[in-house]
């Protein structure tokens, strides 16, 4: 029964999350926002519902390491896994307008984010910072499209704007009906997760949250990485990867942590954290010099995800159920 619980909830907080946006995009729409401002703020926040819903109701569940793991592994994820399992299909390009300038911020988020998980805890004042970065891009972002040639031809473009449905009250019901779904979806998600974490596997919840529920709320951004791969549109997946990486770094921690704390693993001070921040720096080769991510990238991205996947399942978190450690007979 946990195995299915945790199919559904990922099922129903991808096709919440999808609904949610649709109908706050033909609101937002009807009530004369400019297509800018909402690509930038209920798009961008809604298409990330998903993660922040989880971490939330893993705050609720007290079992909030699960949060940061499912933050950390997913943009460990959204690298080495979403961008590896396309570039076998066909080259990522690494071509798009301002990809290296968001990679860059990406990676000054990841930075800051390092630099606060060194305070032990991620409470009320670190993720207030996190998210006082956020709206500082967003606006930077906003006034840049406006100036920029192309930006409002791109914002023009997005499915999540010319898909919204028609009329307030059809709007107002996937709007209820994706925010129910999102919570379901959560809680069956993180209870599931937390037992099998705790009775089958017998890890951490941070280790399932670094596997387990980080693949499961990656898939939304492999499914779009494989369709842009497929369609020849490869440098909006690469685009799309960096988005999320930041969103989950500045929103979503941001959002989760002042609502409860998030403490932080000695495990991941010593080795998930730079796993994240080193698998981030792998792209800067790709955007400084606007080459492909190719097929032969790809196996080595999957095979670094691999590897540590496997140092996951030998680390001796993997021997701790609900705090408690096994120790090793003595010899």
């Amino acid at each position: 029964m946990a195995y299915i619980q945790i199919v559904v909830g990922l099922v129903l907080l991808i096709f919440a999350g999808d609904i949610l946006v649709r109908g706050a995009v033909s609101i937002a729409q009807r009530a004369g926002i400019s297509k800018l401002v909402i690509g930038l703020t209920v798009v961008a926040f809604g298409t990330s519902a998903p993660e922040l819903v989880v971490g939330i109701d893993a705050i609720l569940e007290n079992v909030p390491t699960l949060a940061l793991g499912n933050i950390v592994g997913s943009n460990i994820a959204n690298i080495l896994l979403v961008l590896g399992v396309p570039a076998l299909i066909a080259p990522m390009a690494c071509n798009a307008p301002r990809l290296g300038r968001n990679l860059a911020i990406m990676l000054g988020a990841t930075c800051l984010f390092i630099g606060l998980a060194y305070t032990q805890v991620f409470g009320f004042w670190q993720g207030a910072v996190l998210f006082s970065f956020l709206v500082a891009f967003l606006v930077y972002s906003g006034m840049r499209a406006k100036t920029a040639t192309g930006g409002m031809e791109e914002m023009e473009k997005m499915e999540e704007l010319n898909e919204a449905p028609n009329g307030y009250g059809l709007a107002a019901v996937l709007i209820i009906g994706g925010l129910l779904g999102l919570m379901i979806g959560a809680d069956m998600l993180v209870t599931g997760s937390v037992y099998v974490a705790r009775h089958q596997f017998h890890v951490s919840e941070a280790v399932i949250g670094l596997t387990l529920v980080a693949i499961g709320t990656s898939l939304p951004e492999l499914a779009t990485a494989l369709m842009a791969s497929a369609r020849g549109h490869c440098d909006v997946a690469v685009g799309n990867v960096i988005g999320s990486n930041l969103f989950n770094l500045l929103g979503i921690m941001g959002v989760t942590a002042m609502i409860g704390t998030v403490p932080v693993p000695e495990s991941f001070l010593r080795v998930d954290l730079w796993v994240m921040l080193a698998s981030s720096m792998l792209l800067i080769p790709f955007c400084r010099y606007r080459a492909n991510v190719g097929r032969f990238a790809g196996i080595v991205l999957l095979g670094l995800y691999t590897s540590y996947m496997y140092y996951l399942s030998q680390s001796p978190e993997s021997a701790n159920v609900m705090g408690m450690h096994f120790e090793q007979p003595a010899s």
